[in-house]
């Protein structure tokens, strides 16, 4: 009982991956901070809601509801909305979209059918090709340190800022962090993880663990619920 998450099938260039999550009965856990940027539909006996949502750089504190459901497309590190810039929908601050009709969604000038877990991936793609998801070839150059030479610094920062929402440094450390609480999670001793995900000691992996998921490295040894998609 809880929450359940499950991956998704989907074969998009710009997509990490597709998911979907349900709520059996009302569950407080943790989401972990993550460095990518997502579309996400939320569905209740009300209707449903449509999130656009970026980069977490802390764990939050998070309440499921039972019977909520939930699907959405995380993103390749790299991909945005441009209308919607990650740098503006950090921590959890979505911009919701327009629904009118319930069963259409606004975005753009376009009038987009609502779609389902089944097809969620097929409109990833239509927004593709309507140029409304776009994705920044040079991140990745970025991310793993090879600045092209013809970009400055300074110009390499602000259009990874802008494609991804935060700093290099920071998305370092968030999947560093990351990285870390999945080891722990299987149950690996400290020591280990504290070598394999490159810290420089326990204090140092505690700290990072801690701002990440909100919970130390036995906690999460122990096996407590996080949200980490």
């Amino acid at each position: 009982m809880g929450l359940t998450i499950e991956t998704l099938g989907g074969d998009i260039p710009m997509v990490h991956r597709v998911w979907s999550a349900r709520c059996d009965a009302t569950t407080v856990l943790t989401s972990v901070a993550k460095s990518s940027s997502m579309i996400a539909f939320a569905r209740s006996r009300d209707g449903t809601t449509v999130h656009l949502r970026g980069p977490e750089t802390a764990a939050t504190r998070l309440t499921c509801e039972e019977g909520w459901e939930f699907f959405g497309v995380e993103f390749r590190v790299g991909a945005y909305v441009p209308l919607f810039p990650p740098c503006g929908l950090l921590d959890l601050n979505d911009a919701l979209l327009p629904t009118p009709s319930g069963n259409r969604i606004l975005l753009g000038d376009h009038d987009w059918e609502m779609p389902d877990e089944q097809n969620v991936d097929v409109f990833v793609g239509r927004l593709v090709r309507a140029g409304l998801l776009f994705f920044d070839p040079l991140v990745d150059e970025i991310r793993h340190g090879e600045r092209p030479p013809a970009l400055s610094e300074r110009s390499a920062q602000i259009r990874f800022r802008r494609a991804v929402g935060v700093s290099r440094r920071k998305l370092v450390s968030i999947e560093q962090a990351r990285q870390a609480a999945r080891l722990l999670a299987t149950g690996q001793p400290i020591a280990d993880v504290v070598v394999a995900a490159g810290y420089y000691d326990q204090p140092q992996l505690t700290r990072a663990v801690r701002w990440a998921t909100g919970h130390t490295p036995a906690e999460l040894r122990s096996g407590v619920p996080l949200l980490a998609y």
